[in-house]
């Protein structure tokens, strides 16, 4: 890795333990703490996904047109600012705007700090570098997560507010530490008369292998993510008997699969087509939800019960390993030059969709209706496999197995699969 990777990657783990230190406590914060009641505190969890859906269009074109770096820095000092008045709000409009201002700064983060890796990697070192990000992402979130729940006191307002000037300080930490990457000479797309930012997205749409990707990646993401703290939990507690302990535990585990097997996965993973390892992910949740299945609605004892649901957890974890280096590097090469930052961006926002949609849809169904919650979610997951069946169809050979370029020239940033079809033609 060269010193602005290196940096990189730092940003990664920062941004991530910054995440980890606050974001589980805020409900407990707004609700119990500020006194401002449940509905408030749930008010700010929908403001995050808010605030991201309504940037995350605007920052695509913002990164295509002045760089990744300077808007990742923009966004970093508006995350701190969030999280700092985060910290001292004590009135609801106060805690929302603040809200908005630290979900729309870490929404950001995201398609800045990938496009950043995109333009210091190459088609052949990418999936590595995305390996680690995810790699580091993990272990920011764990490490935040620990090291906040010791330092918050639900008693006192001022060990919150600690924990958000701390998090301000890292975002703060980041500045300086990016402020100086050298980043290589990546293509721009200079602005061009009549050509506006719906024509930016309309060439996106345009592209049949990014539109089949992303609607893959929502279903990935909202049969997931999007359950991983509502629907999963709320079926493990209710359907299964799970303790508040175990669902800490099963949620360590998945962690805990992440970090240790990545690099090992990586392995595997370079050596495969990006379509077949996503269909593999797709089967391996589906066996993720049967597990889940016997744990709430088998006949075993509650040790059994509970072995299983933490099993669902770390294979979930074993197939987010093999998609960290697969997804993201998949995006890179599909946009054309100079448009990682757009694509990056689109395929965030379509996460944080499947992030807000997840648990509305999940949360409800697992605590209620616990059979049909699994059944539906089972059946996600082979339909993540079809999709990316499917997907593979659109990518040029080299998309979907990069390997076959060691022995090729291929374009640096990618470029749309019909371009490439035609060139190889």
């Amino acid at each position: 890795m060269g010193a602005a990777m290196r940096r990189i990657h730092v940003g990664n783990a920062l941004s991530a333990f910054g995440l980890g230190f606050t974001v589980p406590y805020l409900y407990v914060y707004v609700a119990q703490v500020r006194g401002l009641g449940s509905v408030t505190a749930g008010l700010v969890l929908a403001v995050f996904a808010v605030a991201a859906l309504i940037v995350l269009p605007f920052a695509g074109r913002a990164i295509v047109r002045r760089g990744p770096l300077p808007v990742l820095l923009v966004a970093l000092v508006t995350a701190a600012l969030g999280a700092l008045s985060l910290g001292l709000a004590a009135s609801a409009a106060t805690v929302l705007l603040s809200a908005a201002a630290l979900g729309a700064g870490q929404a950001v983060m995201q398609p800045a700090l990938a496009t950043m890796i995109v333009d210091c990697s190459t088609s052949e070192t990418r999936s590595r570098a995305f390996a680690m990000q995810f790699f580091l992402q993990n272990l920011g979130l764990g490490v935040g997560g620990l090291i906040g729940g010791h330092l918050v006191d639900t008693t006192s307002a001022a060990s919150f507010t600690l924990l958000f000037a701390i998090e301000a300080a890292m975002f703060l930490v980041l500045v300086a530490v990016l402020a100086t990457v050298r980043m290589p000479h990546a293509p721009r797309v200079a602005e061009v008369p009549g050509r506006s930012a719906g024509g930016s997205w309309k060439q996106l749409l345009g592209n049949r292998a990014m539109v089949q990707l992303c609607v893959l990646g929502f279903v990935l993401f909202f049969a997931c993510y999007g359950q991983f703290e509502s629907g999963l939990s709320a079926y493990g507690v209710e359907a299964a008997g799970i303790s508040t302990s175990a669902l800490g535990t099963a949620l360590a585990a998945n962690t805990l699969v992440i970090v240790v097997a990545q690099f090992a996965v990586l392995k595997f993973v370079e050596r495969r087509k990006r379509s077949r390892v996503i269909a593999g992910v797709g089967l391996i949740w589906a066996v993720a939800w049967a597990v889940a299945g016997y744990a709430g609605l088998g006949h075993g004892s509650q040790a059994m019960a509970t072995a299983a649901f933490i099993s669902t957890y770390a294979l979930f974890g074993l197939g987010e390993a093999m998609l960290s280096p697969t997804l993201a590097p998949l995006v890179a090469d599909l946009a054309p030059t100079g448009m990682a930052g757009q694509y990056n961006s689109a395929f965030a926002l379509v996460k944080q969709l499947a992030l807000a949609i997840g648990p509305a849809v999940g949360g409800p169904l697992g605590a209620s209706l616990h059979a049909p919650y699994v059944v539906v979610f089972l059946l996600f997951s082979l339909g993540i496999s079809v999709l990316a069946v499917r997907l593979g169809r659109q990518l040029t050979e080299v998309q979907n197995q990069p390997a076959l370029a060691r022995s090729r020239v291929v374009t640096q940033g990618g470029a749309p699969a019909e371009a490439v079809a035609a060139a190889e033609a």
